[in-house]
């Protein structure tokens, strides 16, 4: 009996020492820009770290170089730039600055640029509303070879998609549309040829989401997909991460606690076996 105990208790404090050291990661913080479409020289844009990481303090990255340390005031900060200059282009991230917190992952991509290039045009499909669940393809096209495409919801920075193409259409696909999508949306673009021209923005274009009761609720912002290529190292938030990891697979830490846990209980199970053996044999 005494052995039995001791073995419970020897896997007890075992299982807690594994608990202990595998802590897991702290909360990533995310990264969003005001405006959401391309900066002219001269003009302000506010960049945003939220995390919900209880952090009193964030810090902001511009290509990979801490800039500013943010009073995370709530659940986030913010940094404005008052007069973007050109050199204010590139990529940025927030870090939270945790122990445990992986190597970032939502980049936001500022391109500060003069409007030049003629509008592009920008359409729906369906046009005329899209039923819940239904799928949407916002498409943009331009008079132009090679072009990068920003398209992006007016008055929501987190709705953010960078496209490269060889040609001068870039699609947007929308799936399972909720009334979360709904509002306007705009797009550009700019060449290869000259980085620091870009065009005016397109006409805003409507998305209707019509038809019973939405079961979702506000969260991430849709998934672009798209015919041609994507923009190497770049996401749903203009993001350049060619150095971030893969996402982290608790699978297997799972299966140590699940096996540790079936250990705890069959060394109980013995454990009651064993007195219940010993109380009939004394009765006897």
């Amino acid at each position: 009996m005494v052995s039995a105990l001791t073995v419970l208790f020897i896997g007890c404090w075992l299982a807690g020492q594994n608990e202990a050291s595998r802590e897991l990661p702290a909360p990533r913080p995310s990264i969003s820009a005001s405006p959401s479409g391309v900066i002219v020289p001269g003009a302000a844009v506010t960049i945003r770290c939220q995390c919900r990481c209880e952090a009193r303090r964030l810090f902001l990255y511009k290509d990979g170089i801490q800039i500013q340390e943010l009073d995370a005031a709530g659940d986030g900060g913010e940094f404005t730039i008052p007069s973007a200059r050109r050199e204010d282009a590139g990529f940025y991230h927030c870090r939270s600055r945790s122990r445990s917190e992986p190597e970032p992952h939502d980049y936001l991509r500022i391109v500060v640029a003069e409007l030049s290039y003629p509008k592009p045009s920008i359409s729906l499909s369906p046009s005329r509303g899209v039923a819940l669940g239904r799928n949407v393809t916002i498409r943009c096209e331009c008079r132009c070879q090679k072009a990068t495409f920003l398209m992006y919801k007016l008055g929501n920075p987190d709705v953010r998609h960078w496209f490269e193409t060889a040609g001068d259409v870039a699609e947007f696909t929308i799936h399972n549309v909720s009334q979360r999508h709904t509002g306007s949306y705009s797009c550009q673009y700019g060449t290869k040829l000259d980085p620091s021209i870009w065009s005016h923005p397109s006409d805003p274009m409507e998305l209707m989401v019509a038809g019973g009761t939405d079961p979702t609720q506000p969260g991430t912002a849709p998934a672009p997909t798209h015919s041609g290529s994507a923009s190497p190292g770049t996401g749903a938030q203009g993001r350049k991460s060619p150095s971030a990891p893969p996402e982290t697979d608790y699978t297997w830490d799972n299966i140590v606690r699940l096996a540790l846990g079936a250990g705890i209980l069959l060394a109980l199970a013995l454990i009651l076996a064993e007195a219940a053996h010993g109380w009939r044999r004394g009765r006897r």
